[in-house]
């Protein structure tokens, strides 16, 4: 099955495992998946992930979800930037996401990092997720 947005596939996995309380979920690997993972896990959004070699040359990544109080950490999990529409930003309109308790996740010629990073390192670059 051929995806056309692999993050927006991420996400969505990741939403719905969520919904029904599952504790891990496996989705296919990239290096931009596993970049964007990192982020999450380094602003304590997922507890953790590890990737898993499948048969032949193909591997999965396979995401620890993190919980509190019974409820999913991540409360929505939105894809900004897709193939369609492509979202390009400076550093000076770095978006906030519900004043600052939020990240946006963005793909910038620095590497893949959060809107924090990418202010304290001066840098834009394309907005592809926002999670709160």
């Amino acid at each position: 099955m051929s995806v056309n947005d692999p993050i927006g596939d991420m996400l969505a996995r990741i939403r719905n495992a969520q919904e029904r309380g599952k504790s891990k979920v496996a989705v296919p690997h990239s290096r931009l998946r596993e970049n964007v993972l990192n982020v999450l896990q380094s602003e304590g959004f997922i507890r953790g992930f590890a990737v898993v070699q499948q048969g032949g040359n193909k591997a999965e990544i396979e995401v620890e979800l993190k919980y509190f109080d019974g409820a999913p950490v991540i409360r929505e999990l939105n894809r900004v930037s897709k193939p369609g529409r492509r979202v390009y930003v400076s550093v000076g309109t770095l978006p906030t996401v519900y004043n600052g308790l939020g990240i946006s996740i963005l793909s910038t010629p620095k590497g893949v990092m959060s809107d924090s990073d990418a202010r304290a390192q001066n840098v834009g670059g394309e907005v592809l997720c926002t999670v709160f």
